[in-house]
């Protein structure tokens, strides 16, 4: 280029608000969120202040420090290009982007999270030297809820076991306590895992149906095993549309062996019992929440954190001795597909887990939390069960391929919060720089270190338990000459239907009903009512003249159990904390009326909902929010609701008609009892409050919130 060639000016640009030179702080998490601890790969806390992992400094840059000018525009050779390959800072961000994605999880792929607190009041002390479960410790805890056979984008309220996994950070290194709504399983044997999954998962040829049960691959595998029949049964159930994960029980499935300061020995089932109680959704609403609100379970949980109202559950454990024959009043423990009757072993609570801190970034912390049921503390292992032993080895198995390594044990959602001193080295995604060369036992050039320990140092030292002969390698199904064992598959499904209410058995009635009646192969639904007949044949008989089918009659005999009160979730009344109520006003409503009942609602611990005509806010100087027009509303997000206007509108009708139908409370004062009047519901009608004392109308409502619903309704 000659002295005399011009130089091209380069336009300037007006500063844009980030680049102003403003000292503007980085945004740090909200009040209602918390981010992982800040760890190093040994597990030394580290002192940073809330938000240091997210970008720092004013100015953008690339992943190496450097600054960049402009990042809307690549580098070309000329106005209209082509791309020049020079450009680094297009091939880094375009990079980035391509490889965003991890694969998602085989099961449990959708799915939300929190953080927590474990508090333990010290009752499992003389079962267990865990320390996490001694007297007044608090553990913090992560925990993700789930859906199994969906995808990441599918909805949460199909119908579906759900995932209740939950990691402690103990100070004896992490605990993970991988469990389901349901306490039993499909199977008996790990080596099964896969083909109930690819039954349960869309056909392959098309890829439908999407987080669905309801098609024939799932019913011809589960009419063709008999031991699935009671998950089967709890599948068909309420309890697989939960109202909340906040109202949802956990359990941990398995039998597990816990180990006191002297070496004794228990067998024990963890049990999660929700302090809201247990409640579901209604067969309709979960057909609106799919289309209204997919997201339906992870925005309760996240909106009931940021108000405050904090789920709870108790931690449970049955407790049994350690026999050789592993078994309890005939049941045995070591078979998945089967309960132990809260009657026979009550259930004793060990501590509560407090969920009050949403998380700071999904992908960072729900999506790459690593669960493993081998992640064990001192004081807690495995039993035999042979389902659980498989799970011992799949699931690290998974995390290799999903997080990239062994390595993923260093991402902070899953950094232990105990020291880690290990000769492992090296991998994808290390993160630890180690010094030194003995990285190897035994050794001499590191004076022998890392020592191994030992169990009065607290070291993880498995117990001594003996193998029930005959001790030889067998590939077969176990069987015992207990009454209730791996080969009964009946009795319990059984105990579980006359369980139930006659309204809960109206609705597993009726899902057994849509789903045999989803299937186009019309010998997978004969052998469905076949299955059912086993169970109950009033049952089967409901089912088979829904579907069109004669009634057939039991093949086997089943043992008579006395019913178990535990099982149905209708069970008295339970605080109503976080639930919502739409309050339908207007324009011309009296403020002052307004912000009192706002005010009685939230000292309740209700978020209430304020509904009005319009968005935006009232005609008035209340200063509360609109918090959804007509046309945003739909009653499925609402769990009562509390009428001050006279709201003649066609979508105020439809959610008075759905919301009574579904059981719900109904409130109304003044102008809004005319909302009620146009239906025909008056205070004579069961769950229907009027009055014009509004604050004791409203009281009435908050009672019959505590039910969950209105059941007198359904009889």
């Amino acid at each position: 280029m000659s002295d005399t060639t011009p130089v091209p000016e380069v336009p300037q640009r007006p500063p844009k608000p980030d680049e102003s030179g403003s000292p503007v702080p980085p945004p740090g998490p909200a009040l209602d969120q918390r981010e992982p601890e800040y760890r190093s790969p040994t597990g030394e806390l580290v002192t940073a202040e809330p938000g240091a992992r997210g970008p720092r400094g004013e100015a953008l840059t690339t992943s190496q420090g450097v600054v960049m000018g402009d990042t809307d525009h690549a580098l070309k050779a000329g106005p209209r290009g082509p791309l020049l390959v020079q450009d680094f800072h297009f091939r880094e961000k375009i990079t980035h982007f391509d490889h965003e994605r991890i694969p998602e999880r085989v099961v449990h792929a959708r799915g939300t999270g929190a953080h927590g607190v474990f508090r333990s009041n010290g009752a499992a002390s003389k079962l267990t030297r865990a320390k996490f479960l001694q007297a007044d410790a608090e553990t913090p805890v992560f925990v993700r809820f789930s859906t199994v056979l969906g995808s990441r984008g599918s909805a949460d309220t199909v119908r579906d076991t759900r995932g209740f996994a939950t990691k402690f950070y103990t100070e004896e290194g992490v605990y993970d306590l991988v469990g389901n709504n349901i306490p039993v399983f499909f199977i008996q044997e790990a080596i099964k895992f896969p083909d109930v999954i690819h039954a349960g998962k869309p056909h392959p040829d098309r890829e439908i149906p999407q987080a669905q049960s309801a098609h024939d691959t799932f019913w011809d595998f589960v009419t063709l095993h008999r031991e699935a029949t009671m998950h089967t049964f709890w599948a068909m159930s309420d309890r697989a549309l939960p109202r909340s994960y906040r109202m949802m029980e956990g359990f941990g499935i398995h039998t597990f062996r816990l180990v006191n300061d002297e070496g004794a020995t228990t067998l024990v089932k963890f049990h999660w019992k929700p302090r809201l109680g247990v409640h579901s959704l209604l067969w309709e609403e979960t057909q609106l929440t799919g289309g209204f609100d997919p997201d339906f379970h992870r925005r309760d949980l996240a909106d009931a954190i940021e108000a405050g109202a904090f789920p709870e559950w108790d931690l449970g454990v049955q407790v049994f001795p350690d026999t050789p024959e592993q078994t309890f009043e005939g049941i045995d423990l070591l078979d998945p597909t089967k309960i132990v009757p809260e009657e026979l072993a009550p259930v004793q609570i060990i501590g509560t887990l407090q969920l009050n801190a949403n998380p700071v970034n999904f992908f960072a912390e729900t999506e790459q939390i690593a669960f493993c049921p081998d992640h064990f503390v001192p004081g807690i292992e495995p039993s035999d069960d042979p389902l659980l032993q498989g799970r011992l080895f799949s699931y690290l198995d998974t995390q290799l391929t999903r997080l990239g390594g062994p390595n993923f044990t260093q991402l902070p959602i899953n950094r232990p919060h105990s020291p880690i001193n290990d000769n492992f080295r090296d991998g994808y995604h290390q993160t630890g720089v180690h010094p030194g060369n003995n990285v190897y036992k035994p050794n001499s050039v590191g004076g022998g270190c890392p020592y191994t320990a030992m169990f009065a140092d607290r070291a993880y030292v498995e117990s001594p338990t003996p193998i029930t002969p005959p001790a030889v390698k067998v590939r077969t199904t176990a069987a015992t000459d207990a009454p209730i064992s791996f080969r009964d598959h009946y009795s319990q499904p059984r105990q579980f239907y006359r369980s139930l209410t006659a309204i809960e058995q109206q609705h597993l009635a009726d899902a057994f009903s849509f789903e045999l009646g989803k299937c186009a192969d019309e010998t997978i639904r004969q052998r469905g009512v076949q299955m059912l007949a086993e169970v109950d044949t009033d049952l089967a008989g409901y089912v088979a003249t829904q579907l069109g089918l004669p009634v057939p009659q039991p093949e086997f005999s089943t043992i008579e159990l006395p019913p178990s009160p535990a099982l149905s979730q209708l069970r008295g009344e339970f605080p109503p904390d976080g639930r919502k109520v739409a309050v339908i006003t207007d324009d011309e409503v009296d403020h002052s009326l307004l912000e009192n009942l706002v005010g009685l609602l939230q000292r309740a611990k209700i978020s209430p909902m304020v509904v009005a005509p319009h968005a935006g806010s009232l005609d008035h100087q209340s200063g509360i929010p609109i918090d959804r027009s007509f046309a945003t509303m739909r009653s499925v997000e609402f769990d009562g609701a509390i009428f001050l206007s006279t709201a003649a509108d066609s979508r105020v009708d439809l959610l008075v008609a759905e919301m009574f139908r579904h059981g719900k409370p109904l409130a109304a004062a003044g102008a809004g009892e005319e909302v009620l009047k146009r239906h025909g519901y008056g205070p004579d009608r069961p769950g229907v409050f009027v009055g014009e004392d509004l604050e004791l109308t409203a009281n009435d409502l908050l009672s019959a919130l505590g039910e969950h619903r209105v059941w007198a309704r359904f009889s």
